[in-house]
């Protein structure tokens, strides 16, 4: 059974400090609960990925107008069941702060939207995060702080040594 595709725009998570971060949800347009991928990191979620990397972009094997740079393609994944979260850390994008890249404040909100993903009412309350690089390093950080709905993570192509 494939789904068809439900776009949520510029959703606020709420992190334990009482800051937020903004979010893109695509998500089936069925009831139901799916499991969910989440990314968070600094490559604006708005931007999309011919305009991070021109010369990738004919590269590519598909194109959609919903290809972001290094996270997976929602409109493979949410057809399948799935629900893609993209998150902007603090500081980038439209979500309010100072960027702490690479910090235990960015770990620690990327569990917190882990956990508010895990709860939503669409949700199976198994979360995944995956992604290339910066969002690989993020996996491993917050996989690190044990967030009870995270059932998995994806890493590819992450820094072994940010020295």
């Amino acid at each position: 059974m494939f789904h068809e595709l439900r776009i949520e725009k510029d959703v606020i998570i709420p992190v334990r400090d009482g800051s937020s971060i903004f979010a893109n949800i695509f998500r089936p347009a069925a009831d139901g609960q799916f499991p969910v991928i989440i990314t968070l990191g600094p490559y604006p979620k708005d931007i999309h990925f011919k305009d991070w990397n021109p010369a990738a972009w004919p590269q590519m094997p598909t194109h959609n107008e919903h290809m972001h740079w290094e996270t997976v393609d929602p409109a493979w994944w949410v057809p399948q069941g799935y629900i893609v979260i993209r998150c902007d850390t603090r500081g980038t994008g439209k979500s309010p702060g100072r960027p702490r890249l690479l910090s235990r404040t960015e770990a620690e909100d990327f569990y917190d939207c882990v956990e508010w993903a895990g709860t939503q009412p669409w949700s199976s309350g198994k979360v995944a995060a995956m992604g290339v690089s910066y969002f690989a390093i993020n996996a491993w950080r917050v996989a690190a702080l044990r967030p009870p709905h995270l059932a998995a993570i994806v890493p590819w192509e992450g820094a072994v040594d940010l020295y």
